[in-house]
């Protein structure tokens, strides 16, 4: 998304909870000055990309067990 340095000042909050999805790009007189991103965006990614790995029949109990034995 790409935004001008007006627009951003008028609504700082509504864009920086978009940033924490989508990188923003600042322009000043057309010219891009700025982007707005998430630091953890990697992070993000990586979580998404596990999502479904898992089957839904999973013996997830076994696992708790084995790490709070661990613990």
């Amino acid at each position: 998304m790409s935004i001008t340095a007006t627009e951003l000042k008028k609504n700082l909050g509504k864009y920086l909870l978009l940033s924490a999805t989508e990188d923003i790009y600042i322009t000043k007189n057309g010219k891009v000055i700025s982007k707005l991103t998430n630091p953890f965006q990697e992070k993000v990614d990586i979580a998404k990309s596990l999502f479904g790995i898992i089957p839904d029949d999973f013996p997830t109990d076994d696992v708790r067990k084995e790490r709070k034995d661990k613990k």
